[in-house]
């Protein structure tokens, strides 16, 4: 697998679109972020996952998934590594991210507003 089976299958997976945050690619559901390929030219994809799935991943395939280095890592952000996983392997990890992200976005609070709607919001309560 590589980057593009990465972008054809994210795409795939309903209400999911491509953006770019920093620089990279990444792919939404609602808005918010459930993967990017910015590890790419590293071989990698990541995901947003569960710390609970991300360990569920990792034990089950090391030589696919990681966590990714740092706190990101602790907060279940994890790579797939492209090269090593098949293409069942792959959709299926983008799906579980995916619907993690959904689940989340169904959650009430304000961080599940859509970005632009945030941003309004905090740039009305500034002008109080």
């Amino acid at each position: 697998m590589d980057a593009n089976d990465f972008r054809r299958i994210a795409l795939a997976l309903e209400g999911a679109e491509e953006s770019s945050h920093m620089g990279s690619p990444d792919f939404r559901v609602g808005g918010r972020i459930f993967a990017t390929l910015a590890s790419a030219k590293k071989d990698y994809g990541n995901l947003m996952l569960t710390l609970e799935q991300q360990g569920v991943f990792v034990e089950e395939l090391p030589e696919v998934f990681a966590p990714i280095a740092g706190g990101w890592g602790r907060m279940g952000m994890t790579h797939i590594r492209l090269g090593a996983a098949t293409e069942d392997v792959l959709a299926g990890a983008l799906r579980t991210a995916w619907k993690a992200r959904v689940e989340k976005n169904k959650k009430p609070g304000r961080k599940n507003r859509p970005t632009a709607e945030r941003n309004l919001a905090a740039k009305t309560r500034r002008k109080k």
